[in-house]
């Protein structure tokens, strides 16, 4: 018998589950876009070149232009409409729109949600192919423009804002720095906590293999 081709999933997105029938063959893009009308995540190259359909699954940033949403069930999906509390904007928007990291904005949303992780990612220590000391003990390196560039280098802007990105995941990650040495909760709790997870799960992952 030929096995069905299309069914029912159930996608965690933005705190609200959602059902909704998709064919095993469509993308996360797709179906956030042309299911479920979440239009913010943007179509660019339609093959994980550009970027602009980035968004937080797990807390981990992912093109989902190369994810099949059958595969995204069960998982915290995080896009751009997702970011804000209420008629608060999340760190990393304010500090794109305070510091122009956009022209266009057709890139914004991705360039966002890249940034966020790009955030947590260098705060539980990740290094990147420009970290100069890349030892457990050696913490997070210094987030310079250099590395930030690096770690963003999977989101294309054909506008050429990216001087104005950089300040922005600057400017960001500095005032999530300053919110922790205070005391207070961070917007991104969460995602680092996600991300952390997500880290441990991995080096579980390569133990298990090496085992």
């Amino acid at each position: 018998m030929t096995p069905p081709t299309s069914s029912a999933i159930t996608l965690h997105i933005n705190g609200e589950k959602r059902t909704l029938p998709v064919d095993h063959r469509t993308t996360l893009l797709d179906a956030l876009r042309e299911k479920l009308d979440l239009t913010g995540t943007k179509k660019g190259c339609d093959q994980g070149q550009c970027g602009a359909c980035t968004v937080l699954l797990d807390g981990r940033r992912t093109v989902s232009c190369l994810q099949l949403a059958v595969a995204a069930e069960g998982r915290e999906i995080t896009t751009i409409e997702g970011m804000a509390e209420g008629d608060r904007l999340h760190p990393v928007q304010q500090a794109f729109l305070d510091l122009d990291g956009y022209q266009c904005g057709y890139c914004t949303p991705g360039q966002i949600c890249s940034a966020v992780a790009v955030i947590e990612e260098h705060a539980a220590g990740w290094p990147s192919a420009v970290t100069d000391d890349v030892r457990p003990e050696a913490g997070p390196p210094p987030l310079t423009p250099e590395e930030i560039r690096e770690r963003m280098s999977g989101n294309l802007c054909r506008c050429g804002a990216y001087v104005s990105i950089v300040e922005a995941v600057a400017r960001a990650a500095a005032g999530r720095t300053t919110a922790e040495s205070a005391g207070h909760p961070t917007v991104e709790a969460a995602g680092r906590t996600a991300v952390e997870a997500a880290g441990r799960a991995t080096a579980a992952k390569a133990g298990e293999a090496a085992a």
